[in-house]
């Protein structure tokens, strides 16, 4: 059992944790993933909390999980998009923030397009804040996420075989993953063209190839990114349909994979372009458990940022 007790004010990133941080906030989700099993779905852990739902980007998974999670632990929420914020009239991050502080919000979950936006956040704020994702920098609990997973269908992480597929280079999901993952002791392989690959990507301690065939052969656990268009601001292959040839998931590719290879995505999903409907929901898919699994790891995190572990909040 991990002894460590959360004393950072932010989860920004899985860059700057310790493999006993990830560790923890993966023991706490497992703590709180028997709540959804229960008559009644709620715990006070978080009563008297407010927490603010800063989403300058569009996002439905995410801000629902995040959503569900603050209610699950009775925690008061504010809900803020980008369409119904001042931001739009010409407000600044900061003025935000002083706006946040004096409403005195405990804990603050933030998207935001631009990359390092949460970080200048959390630099204004006494209140604790949580990157649901910056622009192409990091998006931490969806790769808590996806390593609670893997944890939980592959009972380790240290030594299983992740291969990720797709966009690395607009990737902030593939990013986090690479920094907690390796931090927890996986072999991790990226795979997709040249030019999606990020320059010098194998300095993170990740094995690189652009041959689909070969990345998969090995993988324990095929993780599938999609082509991010919205931020890509050139084309980085001929066409989508010369893409899905050449590196899309279905069921001829995973013939050359494990039996028992378990694929994810972290959505949303592109249906037959980086991966085939027959795959998405055939026996090998763990994107559901992903989604209900987004639950419990966002109520450890929320949990553990707002002071309530320290405090003794938590009732079973």
């Amino acid at each position: 059992m991990n002894d460590l007790k959360w004393t950072r004010k932010d989860l920004l990133g899985l860059r700057d944790l310790s493999k006993e941080e990830i560790a923890l906030i993966l023991e706490t989700a497992k703590s709180f993933q028997e709540i959804s099993l229960r008559p009644v779905k709620k715990v006070p852990a978080l009563r008297g909390k407010t927490v603010a739902n800063l989403f300058f980007e569009p996002s439905t998974r995410t801000r629902i999980s995040f959503e569900l999670a603050e209610k699950r632990l009775s925690a008061d929420s504010l809900h803020v998009t980008a369409s119904t914020s001042s931001m739009v009239k010409g407000e600044t991050l900061k003025d935000t923030a002083r706006n946040i502080e004096s409403l005195k919000v405990d804990v603050v979950v933030m998207r935001h397009p631009s990359s390092g936006a949460p970080h200048r956040l959390a630099d204004q704020l006494k209140a604790s804040v949580i990157n649901a994702g910056d622009g192409i920098n990091e998006h931490p609990t969806q790769a808590l996420i996806d390593m609670f997973t893997i944890l939980e269908k592959k009972e380790k992480i240290k030594g299983v075989k992740v291969t990720f597929v797709g966009d690395i280079l607009h990737s902030r999901v593939a990013r986090s993953n690479i920094w907690g993952l390796t931090k927890l002791g996986a072999e991790v392989t990226v795979c997709g063209p040249r030019t999606l690959l990020p320059p010098h990507v194998e300095r993170l301690g990740v094995q690189v190839t652009t041959d689909l065939k070969e990345a998969v052969k090995s993988a324990d656990v095929i993780n599938l990114l999609r082509i991010q268009l919205e931020r890509q601001k050139e084309s980085f292959f001929p066409s989508i349909r010369e893409y899905a040839t050449a590196y899309q998931i279905n069921r001829d590719i995973l013939k050359n994979a494990k039996g028992d290879v378990l694929i994810m995505h972290p959505g949303p999903v592109n249906r037959g372009i980086e991966i085939t409907s027959e795959v998405v929901d055939g026996p090998s898919s763990v994107i559901l458990d992903q989604v209900t699994n987004g639950l419990a790891v966002r109520m450890a995190v929320l949990y553990l940022l707002s002071g309530s572990a320290h405090e003794g909040e938590k009732e079973e």
